[in-house]
C-alpha cells in the first residue's frame, strides 16, 4: 500500500522524535558513567556532548558506539544501565582500579569486544552475555569475582574468536559451550588459573581453537583425566596443561602439525613419550617436567627449546637412548593396562628386577606378582615374550578379554592366577604341569563377552588408534551400551553350538551353487570384495536385518572356518562385532590409518583374502554430543538410501563408548587430493574429462539425496574432501554425519551451523535457513574448484581474490579473465573451452545468492550429463562379443544375455556397486534396512 504524503511526513517525524529520545538516553548513561567513575582531567570529558569527549565515539544521531579507557588511572564502578547504550559495539576499561560487581550487558546486541581485565571487579551477573550475538573478543583477566561459571548463554555469541578469563576465579568443569558446533569461530580460549576440576570437556574434539590456556592454580581444584581429545583439536598452535592432575599416556599428535609449544609440566602423564610428539617440525617450545612418563628419555631437535628436568619423569635412562629389552616387554604389557600410575610411580631405572611386583633369577624375570591394583583392560599377549617367566599373578582386579593362547607357550611357566576378573573365552590348552586358577571370572569357558554387572568398573583396552596406550574404555570385557551386542552375547551363548553345527554344512550347500541361479536373501547385507569371481572368496562378513516376520536373523561368513567368523547380531541393525573390526584393521594400527576426521579417525580394514573395508571409529575419548549426533545420523541416512555415487555403509559397531561405522573401501582417496595436494602426494592432475565426470557423479548422487530417495535429504556439509574416489575414479559422496531431513519441500531453522566456511550459502550461514539449495550452493562451489584447481577459502591468496566465488565472478566476466581463472593444468583446445565454459555458467547459476534463483540438481545433472556422456555410433564387428545376430529369436538372446552376465565375474548381490559402465550393476540387490521404494530412478 502506498503512504500518502501526509502519512510519510508524520513517519518521518515519529523516527526522528525516536532518534533524538535514543541520542538523548545514550547522553544520559554516559553521564552516569562520568559520575561513577570521576575520569581525570586528561580525558577531558567536559563538553555537555558525550559524542565530543576524548576515547568515546557515536553516530552521526548522537548514539554512543565506543568507549575505549582503558590504562587511565580510573576509580569507582560501573553505573547498572549501561546496557542501555544499544548501539555500542567496544567497551575497553581494562587495566584500571574499579571495582564492585559488573552490571549487566544483556541485550547489547551490537557490542563486539569487551575489555576488563585488571579491575576489581567483585561479581558478574548470570545474564552478562544475554542476547550479544555479534560479541567477537572477551578479556576478563585478573578480576577478584565471587566463585561462578561461564554462562550457557554466551553460546549466542557464534563468532567469538578471543575470551579470555584468567584468574578470576571460575570453578567447576569446563562447559561443553567452547566446542567448535556452537562457537565455531573460537581461536583463543584462556581459563588459567582458577578453580577448574573434571576431565576436558569432549566438545574440544575438531575445535578450531588455537590457542588454549588451561595452567592449574593450587591444589585445591585440578583438571585431570585423559587428554585424549588433544589429539584432534588439530588447529591448536599453543597447549598449556601445566599444575594440573591428568594421567594416562600422550596421545598421537602427529596431525597437530601446526604445534609450537606444548606444555604439560606439573601432571602425572605416564607411557612413552610418542615420537608423533617428538617428529613435530612446527614445535618450538616442550615441558615435560614433573609428569610419570616412561621408556626412553626422548631427544627433541636442537631448535627446540625442551623443559624436562632429570630425574622428574620416570624414564629407563637420564639421557636419550634405548632401553633394557626387558624394560620394553614390561612397558608393553603395561600398555594393555592404560599405562597405569601404580606402575610408573614404582618402575623407574634400566633394571626391573627392582621395580615393585617383579623377582628375578640371574637378572631373568621368574615372577610376576600384579593382583588387588585395580587394573583394567586385557591381559597382554607381550607376557609371552618373557620365556624365564614361571609365575603370574592378576588375581582380583577388572581385566576384561580372553586368555591370550600365547600365554600356553611360556616354557617355564609354572602358576597363572587369574581369578576374580572379568575374563571370558576358552582357557588356552596349558602344558599339564601349569596350575591355572580362574575361579570368580563367571563367563571362563563362555565364547561371547559378560553381559555387564551392575556397578562394576569398565574395562579399558589398550591402545589408542596410534598404539601410544590410550587407556580408553572398549574392548570385550568393557561395559556395553550396545543393546544388539548384549542380545548377540546371550543369543550367542546359548544357540552357539546349534548355529556351528548347521553353518558348516549350509556353506558347503552355498559353495556348490551355481552364481547364475543364487537367490540373495533380502534381509541380509553381503560384503563383497569388488570383483569377486567365485562362492569361495563372496561372503567375508554378513550383518542381518529384520527377517520377513519380525524374527531374528542369524549372521555367519563362509569362506573360513575360523571360530571368530561366527556373530549373532540384533534383529533389524547392520551391527559388526568389535572383535572382527579389531582383526581387519590390524588393532586399529597406526600403518592403516586413512585419514582423519573432526570425530573418528578412518582405518584401512583387510579381510582374510585381502579384500578392503574403510573402518570409521569414533573413540570415546572425542565423542561430544555432536559427533554422537552425526554417529546416529550417518545410519539414519546410510540405511534408508543407497546409490551408486553415494558410498555405502556396510555395517556399524556400539561396544561400550565405542562407535564404529563400516563403509566400502575408495582406495583413490578424497577429490581434494587430486585437486590441491596432487604435487605433494605425486598424483597426476585431473584431466578436464574426468573432472566432468566426477562432477556428474556427484550431482546424481545429491539428486538422488533431494529428489529421488524415499524421504528428501540435504547434505549440509559438499566439499572435496567428503567426495571420495574408487579405483575407475568414480565418484560417491561421503560423510552423512550432517545430513538433515527436508520436511515436504519447505524450509527449515537451524540454531547451530554445520558445514564448512566458503561452501555455506548466504542464506544458511546468515539465518539458519535450510532448504536443499543449499547443497546447490556447495556444489557450484565445487564447480568452481574443479575448473580453478583453488581452494573455496585460500588464505594464502591475497585478501581480494581469498574467497574464491567472488573472485570466480569477477574473472568469468570476460573471456580473457576467464581464461586466466582455468586451471593450468587442464589442457584446454576449443572443444574443452566450450565444455568448461558451459560448466563455469552453471557454477554461477547455483552460487546465486537467492536460493529461487539456484537451479535443481536435477538441472545440474542434464546439463553435465550433455557434456560427460556424448554419445557417438560406432561400427559393431559381427564377432564382437556383444554384437546382435538379427537371426536369433527374442528366447535365444536372452538366453545368450544370461549367459554373458554369468561370465562377467561380478556377483549379481554384491553390495558393492559397479560402475556406471556395467549397466548390469547399476541396481543392486535392495539389502536389509534400505528403502523399500529402491527402483531404477535411484541408479540414475
Amino acid at each position: 500500500m502506498k503512504l500518502k504524503k501526509p502519512h510519510l511526513c508524520f513517519l518521518i517525524f515519529l523516527l526522528s522524535v525516536y532518534s533524538q529520545s535514543s541520542a538523548a538516553t545514550d547522553a544520559a548513561v554516559m553521564q552516569e558513567l562520568k559520575k561513577a567513575i570521576n575520569p581525570p582531567s586528561s580525558l577531558s570529558w567536559v563538553d555537555p556532548d558525550p559524542c565530543k569527549w576524548d576515547k568515546v565515539q557515536c553516530t552521526k544521531d548522537g548514539k554512543v558506539t565506543r568507549i575505549q579507557i582503558g590504562n587511565q588511572g580510573l576509580k569507582g564502578s560501573l553505573p547498572p544501565n549501561l546496557n542501555n547504550l544499544t548501539e555500542l559495539q567496544v567497551f575497553e576499561v581494562q587495566n584500571n582500579g574499579l571495582t564492585g560487581p559488573l552490571p549487566s550487558f544483556a541485550g547489547l546486541n551490537s557490542l563486539e569486544s569487551i575489555l576488563l581485565s585488571g579491575n576489581g571487579f567483585t561479581s558478574i551477573p548470570r545474564n552478562f552475555f544475554d542476547g550479544m550475538i555479534s560479541l567477537q573478543t572477551v578479556y576478563l583477566d585478573d578480576n577478584p569475582f565471587s566463585p561462578w561459571s561461564v554462562p550457557d548463554s554466551l553460546k549466542s555469541a557464534s563468532s567469538l574468536q578471543f575470551f579470555s578469563a584468567m584468574s578470576t576465579n571460575i570453578s567447576g568443569k569446563i562447559p561443553d559451550l567452547f566446542g567448535g558446533d556452537t562457537l565455531p569461530s573460537l581461536t583463543h580460549l584462556h581459563l588459567s588459573f582458577n578453580k577448574l576440576e573434571g576431565p576436558l570437556p569432549l566438545s574440544f574434539s575438531g575445535s578450531s581453537i588455537q590457542s588454549l590456556w588451561l595452567n592449574g592454580k593450587d591444589h585445591q581444584s585440578r583438571l585431570n583425566g585423559s587428554i585424549d581429545v588433544v589429539q584432534n583439536m588439530t588447529q591448536l598452535t599453543e597447549l598449556w596443561l601445566q599444575d594440573n592432575e591428568f594421567t594416562g599416556p600422550l596421545p598421537d599428535l602427529s596431525g597437530l602439525n601446526q604445534l609450537q609449544n606444548f606444555s604439560v609440566r606439573d601432571n602425572s602423564l605416564t607411557g612413552p613419550v610418542p615420537d608423533s610428539l617428538v617428529n613435530l617440525t612446527s614445535l618450538k617450545v616442550v615441558n615435560l617436567t614433573n609428569n610419570l612418563l616412561q621408556g626412553p628419555m626422548p631427544k627433541f631437535q636442537s631448535s627446540v627449546l625442551v623443559d624436562m628436568l632429570p630425574d622428574t619423569n620416570s624414564f629407563c635412562l637420564s639421557k636419550p637412548g634405548p632401553c633394557d629389552s626387558q624394560v620394553n616387554t614390561l612397558l608393553a604389557v603395561a600398555k594393555d593396562v592404560g599405562y597405569p600410575r601404580g606402575f610408573a610411580d614404582k618402575w623407574k631405572g634400566n633394571d626391573p628386577c627392582s621395580w615393585m611386583g617383579i623377582t628375578c633369577d640371574g637378572g631373568n624375570i621368574t615372577v610376576l606378582n600384579f593382583p588387588k591394583m585395580g587394573l583394567t583392560g586385557t591381559i597382554s599377549t607381550s607376557y609371552s615374550s618373557i620365556t624365564s617367566l614361571q609365575k603370574l599373578i592378576l588375581a582380583n582386579n577388572f581385566l576384561t578379554g580372553t586368555i591370550p593362547n600365547e600365554l600356553a607357550s611360556l616354557p617355564n611357566l609354572r602358576d597363572l592366577d587369574v581369578s576374580n576378573n572379568q575374563l571370558y573365552g576358552k582357557i588356552p590348552p596349558f602344558k599339564s604341569n601349569v596350575l591355572v586358577k580362574t575361579e570368580g571370572n563367571v563367563n571362563i569357558g563362555k565364547d561371547n563377552p559378560p553381559p555387564p554387572a551392575p556397578g562394576t568398573p569398565t574395562g579399558s583396552t589398550p591402545s589408542s588408534p596410534n598404539g601410544d596406550g590410550g587407556g580408553r574404555t572398549h574392548g570385550n570385557g568393557g561395559k556395553k551400551s550396545s543393546t544388539g551386542v548384549v542380545v548377540g552375547s546371550v543369543i550367542g551363548g546359548i544357540c552357539g553350538a546349534v548355529v556351528a553345527a548347521g553353518l558348516f554344512v549350509f556353506c558347503l550347500y552355498r559353495t556348490k551353487r551355481k552364481r547364475s541361479g543364487r537367490v540373495q536373501s533380502p534381509h541380509t547385507v553381503v560384503i563383497h570384495p569388488h570383483h569377486s569371481g567365485s562362492d569361495q572368496d563372496a561372503v567375508k562378513i554378513t550383518v542381518a536385518g529384520s527377517s520377513v516376520n519380525g524374527g531374528t536373523t542369524e549372521t555367519y561368513s563362509c569362506g573360513s572356518s575360523a571360530p571368530g567368523d561366527l556373530h549373532i547380531i540384533e534383529a533389524g541393525n547392520m551391527v559388526i562385532s568389535i572383535q572382527v573390526l579389531r582383526n581387519v584393521t590390524n588393532n586399529f594400527s597406526q600403518e592403516n590409518i586413512l585419514g582423519r576426521g573432526g570425530f573418528g579417525t578412518v582405518y584401512k580394514g583387510e579381510l582374510h583374502d585381502g579384500a578392503k573395508i574403510a573402518v570409521k571409529r569414533m573413540e570415546s575419548g572425542v565423542m561430544s554430543e555432536k559427533g554422537l549426533d552425526e554417529f546416529k545420523s550417518e545410519i539414519a541416512v546410510l540405511t534408508k538410501v543407497r546409490h551408486r555415487h553415494l558410498v555405502a555403509l556396510l555395517g556399524y559397531c556400539l561396544d561400550g563408548n565405542e562407535r564404529l561405522l563400516v563403509y566400502e573401501y575408495m582406495p583413490q582417496g578424497t577429490v581434494s587430493r587430486y585437486l590441491f595436494n596432487w604435487k605433494e602426494e605425486g598424483l597426476k592432475p585431473l584431466e578436464w574429462t574426468r573432472r566432468l565426470t566426477i562432477a556428474l557423479d556427484v550431482a546424481r548422487g545429491v539428486e538422488y539425496l533431494h529428489g529421488l530417495a524415499q524421504q528428501s535429504f540435504i547434505h549440509r556439509d559438499l566439499k572435496p574432501l567428503n567426495i571420495l574416489l574408487g579405483d575407475d575414479m568414480r565418484a560417491k559422496v561421503a560423510d552423512f554425519g550432517l545430513v538433515r531431513l527436508a520436511p515436504d519441500g519447505k524450509h527449515s531453522l537451524v540454531t547451530r551451523l554445520a558445514g564448512t566456511f566458503g561452501y555455506l550459502a548466504p542464506e544458511y550461514a546468515v539465518t539458519g535457513r535450510v532448504t536443499t539449495k543449499i547443497d546447490v550452493f556447495s556444489f557450484g562451489v565445487i564447480l568452481m574448484e574443479l575448473i580453478t584447481g583453488r581452494k573455496a577459502l585460500d588464505e594464502s591468496q591475497p585478501e581480494e581474490s581469498m574467497h574464491l566465488v567472488p573472485w570466480f565472478r569477477r574473472m568469468h566476466i570476460n573471456k580473457e579473465t576467464f581464461r586466466k581463472a582455468i586451471d593450468t593444468t587442464i589442457d584446454l583446445d576449443e572443444d574443452t573451452l566450450a565444455s568448461v565454459s558451459t560448466v563455469a555458467e552453471l557454477a554461477g547459476h547455483c552460487c546465486a545468492r537467492e536460493p529461487h534463483q539456484r537451479p535443481d540438481m536435477g538441472h545440474a545433472v542434464n546439463v553435465l550429463s550433455s557434456l560427460a556422456e556424448l554419445w557417438k555410433p560406432a561400427e559393431v564387428d559381427e564377432s564382437e562379443i556383444y554384437g546382435i545376430d538379427y537371426d536369433m529369436t527374442l528366447p535365444q538372446a536372452v538366453k545368450k544375455w544370461q549367459a554373458l552376465e554369468g561370465m562377467s565375474g561380478i556377483d549379481s548381490s554384491s553390495s558393492y556397486i559397479g560402475s556406471s559402465e556395467n549397466t548390469q550393476t547399476s541396481i543392486p540387490t535392495r539389502p536389509s534396512g534400505f528403502a523399500d521404494s529402491f527402483t531404477s530412478v535411484d541408479g540414475r
